[in-house]
């Protein structure tokens, strides 16, 4: 191979992801689909991602739902508070008009994605929230 084939390394760095499931191999799934695009943490609990924020700071962060030991809902709300800019995406299987209004409203969410989500729809939207994220604090 010659070196004009060899394309050029880049340096630009990855925009940081944080995906808490409960599920391990949703939990897999999610973080190699979008491993290729982000820097991606995983978390399996709300806990273990509550001291992973305190650690690093991430432009989106996706939780499930309903876990056992805390659920996304609440924990997006916190991180709404902590890490304003931080755009949030809840991933759910229940489709409760009332609640889906709820969440996105208490916990500011940039979208949520209904179970079994589809992967280019959640890398898209990953890609998507993070625009969102460097346009907020670009404006202030």
């Amino acid at each position: 191979m010659s070196r004009a084939e060899v394309p050029p390394a880049s340096n630009t760095p990855k925009d940081s992801v944080l995906v808490i499931d409960d599920e391990k191999t949703l939990l897999d799934i999610y973080g190699m689909a979008l491993a290729e695009h982000f820097d991606v943490v995983t978390a399996s609990s709300t806990r273990e991602a509550e001291f992973i924020l305190h650690k690093r700071s991430f432009k989106v962060v996706i939780a499930d739902h309903l876990m056992p030991g805390g659920n996304g809902m609440g924990f997006l709300v916190r991180a709404r508070e902590e890490y304003p800019h931080m755009q949030r995406v809840l991933v759910t299987g229940y489709m409760k008009p009332e609640m889906l209004m709820r969440s996105v409203n208490e916990a500011a969410l940039f979208r949520y994605l209904l179970k079994p989500v589809k992967l280019p729809e959640l890398i898209q939207v990953v890609q998507d929230a993070a625009k969102v994220h460097d346009s907020s604090l670009a404006t202030g």
